[in-house]
């Protein structure tokens, strides 16, 4: 396949996805098809993407990949842009907020014979849980140097 055939399928497969569409994605991935995502502790494969990406599907509906940047090299296809969606569902135990989230990607994906046989994805999971109103709390080793840093603040104030 050409380049620009690559990125033609690649396109396909997210544009797939943003329509729901989820067998039609799927028929894209090759057999032997590996996924590598930012905090899994291992490869998925295409079972397991299945069940990751539809599991993120029914925590945010009307999602839609808006890429503003596609970089082509032979048989790799890297998009870069924003995902956005509606927190209609419970996500990793948080009940729907109804909030619309832009979540930052940046994907690598690599066509052999046709088909996506390696996926390489980012989000910005930090912004996502901050859209969410999750705040996250230092650590009791963090706490000393925090406290010194406000009081060091304060001194200086005055």
């Amino acid at each position: 396949m050409t380049s620009e055939q690559n990125k033609d399928l690649v396109l396909q497969f997210y544009k797939a996805f943003d329509d729901r569409k989820i067998e039609q994605a799927l028929d894209l991935l090759a057999p032997d098809f590996v996924a590598h995502l930012v905090g899994m502790p291992e490869p998925l494969n295409a079972e397991g993407f299945k069940q990751f990406g539809m599991s993120f599907y029914s925590a945010f509906s009307q999602g839609q990949h808006q890429f503003d940047e596609i970089v082509v090299t032979d048989d790799r296809v890297v998009t870069c842009g924003t995902f956005i969606a509606t927190h209609s569902g419970a996500f990793q135990g948080l009940p729907p907020t109804g909030k619309q989230i832009r979540l930052s990607i940046m994907h690598i994906d690599r066509v052999h014979n046709g088909k996506i046989l390696e996926h390489w994805g980012q989000g910005d999971a930090l912004g996502l849980m901050q859209q969410l109103g999750i705040v996250f709390l230092p650590g009791l080793e963090l706490l000393p140097q925090i406290v010194k840093g406000a009081v060091s603040k304060l001194i200086k104030r005055n």
